[in-house]
């Protein structure tokens, strides 16, 4: 079941990610060498609340926290906790915010203390970032969600990297994560792919590693990490399709 959206829907929907982008923004200074990852998260909520939000991914039954916060091999759903974080950790925030009713999620990879002094890290960084938001030009009227998996798979696999074929994007809206799946690879033919109509919304994740597609659960259940613990990154948008074209709501 596709929930497509209106374009009043939308207008609070781009609100609410407006909000999160400033939350992001408050919060990046403070991302740095001897800081926990728990305390992150703390100021995190804060900065939601302020903003007049509340937290997406408390909605999800048993998580209890306000970001996800993944370092070096973890890949996602890494639950905040005392990690200190050391200049060179490879860090992703992930993180999401409930807005009069609407979800918006929203990720970033960056290296703790600035650019990585491995400049084979900077650019698998830069490939993944750069790949979303060549994915996001896929988004619109006409287009096969295929062709936005077409793009990911292209981009990273090209580069010699891994997609996690296992994570994926979504669609986002009234629940934080919403048909339909959005893949990070050609998983049918692109013809028989969701035809994407005006008001389809979705987040769209570059989910990958350095070194395997391969995956493992970390001890809580929760964390993710590449099986033969090599570097991984998200990135993410929260991304309308409008008569406008694709409009990045985060």
């Amino acid at each position: 079941m596709i929930n497509l959206k209106s374009d009043q829907e939308i207008e609070v929907m781009a609100e609410s990610g407006r909000r999160l982008r400033a939350v992001v923004k408050d919060l990046t200074p403070l991302i740095k060498a001897g800081i926990t990852t728990l305390e992150i998260d703390k100021k995190a909520e804060e900065l939601i609340k302020k903003q007049g939000g509340e937290s997406s991914f408390k909605t999800v039954p048993g998580y209890l926290f306000s970001t996800c916060l993944t370092v070096n091999e973890q890949i996602v759903h890494t639950k905040p906790c005392k990690r200190v974080l050391k200049n060179g950790d490879v860090l992703t925030l992930d993180i999401g915010m409930l807005y009069k009713g609407w979800h918006t999620d929203y990720a970033i990879t960056r290296v703790v203390g600035g650019e990585s002094k491995d400049e084979k890290i900077n650019k698998f960084l830069k490939i993944g970032e750069n790949t979303l938001y060549l994915a996001i030009k896929e988004a619109k009227i006409g287009n096969r969600l295929g062709q936005i998996s077409a793009v990911i798979e292209r981009e990273i696999k090209g580069n010699g990297y891994f997609v996690i074929k296992e994570l994926t994007g979504h669609g986002i809206g009234r629940q934080l994560h919403e048909d339909p799946y959005v893949f990070g690879f050609i998983e049918r033919p692109i013809s028989k792919s969701l035809l994407i109509k005006k008001g389809l919304v979705i987040a769209i994740e570059i989910i990958y590693a350095m070194g395997t597609e391969n995956m493992i659960y970390e001890a809580d259940n929760w964390s993710i990490a590449t099986k033969d613990r090599s570097i991984s990154a998200c990135f993410e948008h929260t991304v309308a399709v409008t008569d406008r074209g694709p409009i990045i709501l985060t």
